[in-house]
């Protein structure tokens, strides 16, 4: 089977390494138990995008709109498949060093892929994007999306570098996503 090389990681950029360590010992100096259980609890509601299926469901089946959910469950599904599958693949940036091996709270698990970009974060945008337009608190959308995605930091499961990177491709993917489901419902 041939593998293909990963390209550089972003931690290969002195800027981007000192960033990274910057916001690590900024949230290595800032835990708290609250913050423990609402970081590590959204992390894991967010994993595989239940938490954003689960967001554009209630809010399809309040508006009555049915299809908007299954439009909701597609981009997603497209987003993780280009996100975990071919964005990851390109890249083999190790993810954060923990200083334990003891088991992740709130049934949290250590994936096994590469940590750039951050899928998380990724879907976050992603959804928010779906979710934004008609709200009456459209900024909200994005709150819970930059709330998700500093989890995974929080975590210790990507540097902050995947995040933002991660949070960009989001917004990007979530606006191809609004005009694309604009021509096909226009």
């Amino acid at each position: 089977m041939a593998t293909f090389p990963t390209l550089p990681t972003p931690s290969d950029l002195p800027v981007v390494h000192r960033f990274d360590e910057a916001v690590d010992a900024w949230c290595r100096d800032h835990r708290h138990p609250v913050a423990d259980r609402v970081m590590y609890g959204l992390s894991s509601a967010a994993d595989h995008s239940l938490l954003w299926n689960a967001l554009i469901a209630v809010r399809g089946v309040a508006t009555g709109d049915p299809g908007s959910i299954l439009t909701g469950a597609l981009v997603l599904g497209l987003e993780s498949a280009v996100t975990n599958g071919a964005l990851k693949a390109l890249f083999g940036r190790d993810r954060p060093d923990t200083a334990t091996d003891e088991p992740l709270p709130m049934g949290m698990r250590r994936p096994v892929t590469s940590s750039f970009p951050s899928g998380h974060a990724t879907a976050a945008f992603t959804a928010a994007a779906l979710l934004a337009p008609g709200s009456r608190r459209p900024g909200l959308w994005y709150a819970l999306a930059a709330t998700v995605a500093a989890s995974r930091v929080y975590t210790r499961m990507h540097h902050a570098s995947d995040v933002v990177a991660g949070a960009a491709i989001g917004v990007a993917f979530g606006a191809i996503a609004r005009r694309a489901i604009g021509r096909t419902r226009g």
